[in-house]
């Protein structure tokens, strides 16, 4: 009797103790022994994103519902429905993608001070960690830059610069400025055909699997080649682990200053070749002549240096992406699904202002007051918040562009993803642009118009937006306030 005792002591004292380790919830027996589920620590708040409004989630007829009376085009239509998300309010500016730029810089910098033909310094990396174990070396953004830079110290930045022999003017090596990163194909791993035990690709009890069946996967790499090259590879091989949906990339982030003139044959732009990117007058400008390719470079970037700042619930924010091109018509066209940004089909108020920067009558640009870009932000807003949904700059999305449009696409949470190799056909290339730029008439900036360009083909009227999926299943109540 006297063991039996000490044995319900013991096992009570073990339940206490699992009780204390696991969290309260496991304390079903105080319940009767009911199921009363399990869970740890508050729930999580996401904090709105610096610069982003929530676009709540919702139902749009997308497309043109009705043929285009000016071009005669019939653009596809279907009813669809798309999660909340939060966008960014206004398109990237040159002074947000300098950040990007400055940040590509002085990562490369940081490496070759720390590279013995520099100097050497070594405290520019961090080869350990705090207990003095060896980590993959990264850089140490904590170490300054010298502001009194030693004569290694001043060639290794000098390194990055080059001089115009006939000007002399000295100015940044755009062909240096590289970013190399890496996404994990989430999607793709989650496919049943890629399981990588041979009996869970197939749940058909009635078909006979093969257990020697060879499953390949497609995935993207890049590196630097001896003479400085990027050289970008579609890999085609037999799964064989978690590796295989990590995908790396190496783009060069500079933008493309020289669109200004290769956009415009017989014009003089030269003004803004040499001065729309660099010159702080245009800070707060849309940044252009960045192609799909960069716009999701700047977005990986962004998702990295926002996480180094974070900790803790930080696993579950969102990257930052492009939206696709149901997610930008739906927050375009409002509350309401207006066919322009603003409430009404007239493009300007009674007083005579207009709603946004685009081209009004044929060859007159400057009739809504600007020539080229604008400032961001300066128009009204849309109902949702956001800034420029009509002109301005056309936008980059996510989505490849085919004619069938949204009718090829399924009625939640739209989009078409083609992920293009190198060696693919250029028409496979073409991504979805949207809202209309500076340089187009007023049927071009409607919500609903689509257009197209080449993922690697920078212009001087495209710019991009971020998007990010809510960490959070978060809603509007009836007075716009979130709510969870």
């Amino acid at each position: 009797m006297r063991r039996t005792t000490i044995s319900l002591l013991c096992l009570a004292v073990l339940v206490a103790l699992l009780g204390s380790c696991m969290g309260s919830k496991l304390t079903s027996t105080s319940q009767g022994g009911e199921v009363t589920g399990y869970g740890t620590g508050r729930g999580f708040t996401e904090p709105t994103p610096y610069g982003m409004v929530l676009v709540n989630r919702g139902f749009l007829n997308m497309g043109e519902t009705k043929n285009d009376s000016l071009w005669g085009k019939s653009t596809p239509s279907k009813e669809i429905s798309v999660d909340g998300f939060w966008m960014d309010e206004t398109e990237v500016t040159n002074a947000k993608y300098r950040q990007f730029v400055m940040w590509v810089r002085d990562s490369i910098l940081r490496t070759r001070l720390a590279d013995p033909a520099y100097g050497g310094d070594e405290t520019y990396m961090i080869t350990e960690d705090k207990n003095g174990e060896p980590v993959t070396p990264h850089l140490n953004w904590k170490k300054s830059l010298p502001r009194k830079p030693n004569e290694d110290e001043l060639r290794a930045i000098e390194s990055l610069y080059k001089v115009n022999p006939v000007t002399g003017e000295k100015l940044l090596d755009a062909s240096q400025m590289n970013y190399r990163y890496e996404v994990y194909d989430y999607v793709t791993a989650a496919l049943r055909r890629n399981r990588f035990k041979p009996e869970e690709r197939n749940l058909n009890t009635d078909y006979t699997v093969n257990p020697n069946e060879v499953v390949m996967i497609s995935k993207d790499t890049a590196y630097i080649d001896d003479e400085g090259n990027i050289v970008r590879e579609t890999i085609n091989r037999p799964l064989s682990g978690e590796w295989d949906f990590l995908n790396t990339y190496i783009v060069n982030i500079f933008p493309d200053t020289t669109c200004w003139v290769n956009d415009f044959t017989n014009s003089d732009n030269e003004v803004y070749l040499r001065n729309y990117f660099s010159n702080p007058t245009f800070n707060d400008y849309p940044v252009v002549g960045v192609t799909w390719e960069q716009a999701n470079a700047f977005c990986a970037w962004r998702t990295d240096f926002l996480l180094k700042g974070l900790s803790g619930q930080a696993r579950y924010i969102q990257r930052y992406r492009l939206p696709t091109e149901a997610e930008w018509e739906y927050a375009a066209r409002g509350k309401d699904g207006t066919e322009f940004p603003w409430e009404n089909e007239d493009v300007k108020n009674g007083d005579g202002c207009f709603f946004a920067n685009f081209k009004p009558e044929r060859g007159n640009y400057t009739k809504d007051g600007n020539l080229i870009t604008s400032k961001v932000g300066i128009y009204a807003s849309n109902s949702n918040g956001l800034f420029d949904m009509a002109g301005n700059v056309a936008e980059w999305t996510s989505t490849i562009y085919t004619e069938a449009g949204v009718q090829a696409m399924n009625d939640l949470n739209p989009q078409l993803e083609y992920k293009a190799a190198l060696e693919d056909p250029y028409r496979l290339k073409k991504k979805s642009i949207r809202g209309g730029s500076w340089k187009d008439p007023e049927s071009q900036i409607r919500s609903v118009w689509r257009s197209w360009e080449y993922q690697n083909q920078p212009r001087s009227y495209i710019g991009f937006r971020c998007v990010r999926s809510l960490a959070s299943s978060t809603s509007l109540n009836a007075k716009g306030k979130r709510k969870k």
